[in-house]
C-alpha cells in the first residue's frame, strides 16, 4: 500500500517555504545540534527497552502465537496548548453525545422517534443488543473508554475518522512511549513544558470507581481479558498492574445468586466492576455465543441485575458501526442541541443506490471500509490497489453492498519521522483516550500512530504501522 506521498499534505513541522513553525522551533533547534549517529544509537536503545518490557502485539493471520514489537519512532509530535483545548472540547461533546445516544436507544428510543435515525439502522445492526433494553446503567454511561480516532488535514482543520467505543486499545503504548522518551531524552523535557499523561491509570481507576452499582463504596475492580493470545494482552496486564487491581479471565469470576465472584486463595471476592476486554458475544456463553470459554455463565443476568457493572456496556458497539458514525454530528444536534465542534469525514453509505453507483465508479479515488471492521483490516485504499484489488474488492460490494462505506482519500498530515534515510515526513493520525464517570476526562495528547512506509496511509500496527510520542505544550 506504499504510492509517493499525497499531494498538498500538511506538514506539522514544516511550511510551504521550509521554515519550521513555531512549535516546533525549540526541538528543530535541539535536532540540528545533535552530533552525527545520534538517533540511530537512541533507536537502538528504545528498540532494547521495548524487549525488555514486553511491548508486542500478537498479529491475527499469522502464525499461532506471532507476536511483533510495536515500531515506535522517537521523534516526537508536538501541539500547543490552544490547538489541544479546541480538540479536547470537541472530544468530549461527541462523547456526551455518543452515550446519550446509547441511553436512548436503549431505552425511550426518541432519537428514532423524531426520525433523526431510522428503527432500521439501530434495531437491525447486529451490534445491537436487545438483552439491553430498559437496564439502567450508572450515570447513564455506556462507553467509559473511548478511543476516538482524528485525523489533520489543514492546520486547524480536523476530522474524526471513527469512533471506539467497544474495547478500544493503544493506550499503554501511549504510556510507554512518555516513559521511553523521558528516558531517552530527558534534556527535551527540561527544555520543553510537555503536559503529563503518566496520571492516566488514576484516571482510569477513578472512573472505574464511578460507574460502580450505586450503593457499593469501596468497589472492587478487575481487568477482564481473553488470554495471553489476544493482540492487546500486554496493555490488559499493564493497566491492571498500573491501576493495582487484579488480571482475570473468564475462568477465575463465577456468578452465584446473581452477583459476580472471583477465586482467591481467601476464598470467593465479590467483584463490582469488569473493566472488560473482551467482545460481548463472547462474554456469557448462557447469553451469547454458547460455545465461548472466554466469558462467565450468567454474567449478563447479574450485569442486567445491577449487581456488577461492565466497562464498556453491552451493546456498544451499535454506536461505533461505522453506518451509525454518520448520523453522530445530528446526534450531537438533537441530544445538546449544539452544532458539532469536530467534523465527520464526508461519508458514502454504500446501501444507498447513488451513494453505490458513485462509488463503484470512482473506487480507484477511494477508501472503502467495512461498517464493523478495525484494525485496519478488510479496507480498500484505492489510489494505492492494484486493478485486480480493486476489482476483486468491488465483488464484494456488489455481493453486500451494506455492509460497506466509502470516504474520500484524505491527505492526511505528515510529522517529522526517523526512518532509514534519516527524518522525513510521514502521514499520522491521532487516538486521544476519552473516560467518562460522572464527569469526562481525557489526559493531554493520545497514541498518535505513523505510516512508516514512504507514502503510505495506513497507520494501524498490524498494517505495518507505528507510534509515536504525543506531546502538548503548557502555555
Amino acid at each position: 500500500m506504499n504510492a509517493k506521498p499525497t499531494k498538498n499534505y500538511f506538514n506539522e513541522m514544516r511550511a510551504e517555504d521550509g521554515a519550521v513553525r513555531e512549535i516546533y522551533r525549540r526541538y528543530a533547534d535541539w535536532l540540528a545540534d545533535l552530533p552525527d549517529g545520534t538517533l540511530e544509537r537512541k533507536c537502538a536503545e528504545a528498540e532494547l527497552l521495548f524487549r525488555r518490557l514486553g511491548i508486542t502485539f500478537a498479529v491475527y493471520g499469522e502464525a499461532a502465537g506471532s507476536e511483533r514489537l510495536i515500531p515506535f519512532d522517537i521523534v516526537p509530535r508536538i501541539f500547543g496548548a490552544g490547538e489541544w483545548r479546541r480538540l479536547e472540547l470537541g472530544l468530549k461533546q461527541r462523547v456526551r453525545a455518543l452515550n446519550a445516544f446509547l441511553h436512548d436507544i436503549y431505552h425511550d428510543q426518541e432519537i428514532i422517534k423524531a426520525g433523526v435515525i431510522s428503527a432500521r439502522q439501530v434495531l437491525d445492526n447486529v451490534l445491537y443488543r436487545r438483552e439491553m433494553q430498559g437496564v439502567d446503567l450508572p450515570n447513564q454511561v455506556y462507553a467509559h473508554i473511548a478511543g476516538i480516532d482524528l485525523v489533520r488535514v489543514a492546520e486547524n482543520d480536523f476530522y474524526v475518522l471513527e469512533d471506539n467505543l467497544r474495547t478500544p486499545s493503544g493506550v499503554s503504548y501511549m504510556l510507554e512511549n512518555r516513559n521511553t522518551m523521558m528516558r531517552l531524552f530527558p534534556e527535551l523535557f527540561a527544555g520543553h513544558a510537555v503536559e503529563p499523561v503518566e496520571h492516566y491509570p488514576q484516571m482510569l481507576l477513578e472512573t472505574l470507581r464511578e460507574a460502580a452499582p450505586t450503593h457499593v463504596s469501596d468497589p472492587v475492580i478487575v481487568v477482564m481479558t481473553p488470554g495471553s493470545y489476544n493482540s492487546a494482552y500486554f496493555e490488559h496486564a499493564f493497566l491492571a498492574s498500573q491501576m493495582g487491581v487484579e488480571l482475570v479471565e473468564g475462568q477465575d469470576l463465577f456468578v452465584h445468586q446473581r452477583k459476580v465472584y472471583m477465586y482467591t486463595t481467601d476464598g470467593p471476592q465479590q467483584v463490582h466492576v469488569i473493566y472488560r476486554r473482551v467482545d460481548d458475544d463472547f462474554l456469557d456463553p448462557l447469553a451469547f455465543r454458547p460455545d465461548s470459554t472466554l466469558g462467565v455463565p450468567g454474567l449478563l443476568d447479574a450485569y442486567c441485575s445491577g449487581n456488577v457493572v461492565l466497562a464498556n456496556g453491552v451493546g456498544a458497539g451499535v454506536a461505533d458501526d461505522k453506518s451509525t458514525y454518520l448520523y453522530v454530528p445530528e446526534m450531537i444536534r438533537f441530544y445538546l442541541g449544539e452544532a458539532p465542534l469536530l467534523s465527520n469525514v464526508p461519508t458514502w453509505r454504500l446501501s444507498e443506490q447513488d451513494d453505490l453507483k458513485y462509488v463503484l465508479a470512482h473506487l480507484p479515488e477511494l477508501v472503502v471500509k467495512e461498517v464493523q471492521g478495525s484494525g485496519g483490516y478488510g479496507m480498500l485504499v484505492g489510489p494505492t490497489s492494484s486493478k485486480a484489488e480493486i476489482e476483486a474488492y468491488r465483488q464484494r460490494i456488489l455481493a453486500e453492498p451494506a455492509t460497506f462505506i466509502a470516504q474520500p482519500t484524505l491527505a492526511l498530515s505528515a510529522c517529522p519521522t526517523m526512518v532509514e534515510s534519516g527524518v522525513a515526513p510521514r502521514h499520522v493520525d491521532l487516538r486521544p483516550f476519552v473516560l467518562s464517570g460522572k464527569e469526562i476526562r481525557l489526559v493531554p495528547g493520545g497514541l498518535t500512530r505513523v505510516a512508516l512506509s514512504e507514502g503510505s496511509l495506513v497507520v494501524n500496527s498490524s498494517q505495518g504501522g507505528g507510534t509515536k510520542d504525543t506531546w502538548v505544550l503548557e502555555d
